[in-house]
């Protein structure tokens, strides 16, 4: 039973019930980011340099591959090699537009962090009985 016990103590302790909570809404956030790169991003790049379509985009390093085949039928010709970096630009767009949101989410807490400690640090005014009894501790001193 202790072995149990032990088990339920760390599954229950706060720090795993955080990163739980933590890894569904980063989940939930690259479903974000992802909208946000192919409807709202890439409707715009389309607009400007006309419909790109990285998934397609790649390089037969061997192999005799058609050109303008695309990605899924040049897979299927036998003995050929190919280097398909379509998809990775895709994934390094999402990853920056992810870590540029993180980065202000983070700069926005640390600001709103950066006011509340300069709230707190200054000395508040002191009230009207409190300046009296200063007065008369200081009197009385004298």
């Amino acid at each position: 039973m202790g072995f149990i016990k032990e088990f339920k103590e760390f599954a229950v302790k706060g720090n795993v019930m955080d990163l739980a909570v933590g890894v569904i809404i980063g989940g939930a956030f690259g479903k974000i980011v992802d909208s946000v790169v192919a409807d709202l991003i890439m409707p715009v790049v389309a607009a400007v340099i006309g419909k790109p379509d990285f998934s397609n985009l790649y390089v037969v390093l061997k192999g005799n591959v058609p050109a303008g085949t695309a990605l899924a039928d040049a897979r299927k010709v036998n003995d050929a090699v190919i280097l398909a970096y379509g998809n990775f630009i895709t994934v390094a767009i999402n990853f920056f537009l992810l870590a540029f949101c993180v980065f202000l989410l983070v700069k926005g807490m640390n600001a709103l962090k950066r006011k509340q400690e300069e709230a707190s640090a200054a000395p508040a005014e002191p009230s009207s009985t409190d300046k009296l009894l200063m007065e008369i501790r200081d009197s009385l001193k004298k």
